[in-house]
């Protein structure tokens, strides 16, 4: 069976004016319009990182996950990212009970499974989180496949952000468990180049990119960040190529900020498909770029 693949934004719930990094005017008609709803009419999937804050997660039930499914397409598929409480805050330690914590996000989440619109689940690890803990996070990884409420997720994906890990037994770790190590594209002067590899597979079923940006000068770092098409053309063939050694890859573009991820992501479907775009996602594009243009 071929590769799916799926392309989309890290978050869509940008309210501001792209002036204050939101995505309102340069994608959003405006704040009336019905964000989700909206945006699933030009992407087939979108990362949900708002799980991830403790301050947003700690009054998330299912009812919430219920409305996405209600709010998207049937094939619209909706990744999360694991709440920081178990990857920052207890360090995916297991005399913490983290698993009792991923039992209750895999919980909270399950409407989203159920309607089979549930994308990645995104482990983000802490810079400071280095290689010199790889026994709990294997000891995690293994309990995570073991335990009868948690092994049966086939779409798991950890994203380091330390180069300690850039190693062969990281990927042998995860190739045992068959955990995808999430791809990605960050500042070149992180050391996190490593990332980028896509050769690095550790999943049959599941990749995962994240392209975060390069922005190392200004506010908003990493993330206030334009792409380039010469930029982007890498990671054309770089997708392409993982095209059949995975069954399903997720394609986020993380560089939100005032609404650059939406430029990015348009262009990006375009070249992938080797296709022009409707006539509606060029138009969108276009007043994107026209929009930003008058503000840059």
């Amino acid at each position: 069976m071929a590769t799916k693949l799926y392309l989309g934004c890290s978050g869509w719930n940008y309210g501001d004016t792209s002036e204050k990094g939101g995505w309102l005017n340069v994608f959003y008609p405006d704040n009336k319009t019905r964000k989700l709803n909206y945006y699933s009419q030009f992407f087939d999937t979108v990362e949900m990182d708002a799980t991830f804050y403790k301050k947003f997660y700690v009054s998330m039930n299912k009812g919430l996950f219920i409305g996405l499914t209600k709010a998207t397409p049937d094939n619209f598929k909706i990744s999360v990212k694991v709440p920081e409480i178990i990857t920052h805050e207890k360090r995916l330690d297991g005399e913490k009970e983290v698993i009792n914590d991923m039992i209750q996000f895999l919980d909270k989440i399950s409407p989203l499974k159920n309607t089979n619109k549930l994308g990645a689940i995104i482990i983000q690890l802490p810079p400071s989180f280095a290689i010199n803990e790889s026994k709990k996070l294997e000891r995690f990884l293994d309990v995570l496949r073991t335990n009868q409420d948690t092994k049966n997720n086939d779409n798991y994906a950890i994203e380091f952000r330390n180069k300690s890990w850039d190693t062969e037994g990281t990927l042998e770790l995860l190739n045992h468990y068959n955990i995808a190590t999430v791809i990605t594209d960050s500042p070149s002067l992180e050391g996190l180049g490593f990332l980028s590899n896509e050769n690095n597979i550790t999943s049959k079923t599941l990749s995962v990119v994240r392209l975060h940006g390069r922005n190392t000068t200004r506010g908003h770092y990493w993330y206030d960040y334009l792409y380039s098409e010469k930029e982007l053309y890498p990671w054309i063939d770089k997708i392409k190529r993982l095209k059949g050694k995975t069954d399903t890859i997720f394609v986020y573009f993380n560089n939100h900020y005032g609404g650059k991820a939406i430029i990015n992501a348009l262009e990006f479907k375009e070249m992938i498909n080797d296709k022009p775009l409707s006539e509606i996602e060029k138009q969108t594009l276009d007043k994107a770029k026209k929009y930003l243009s008058n503000e840059l």
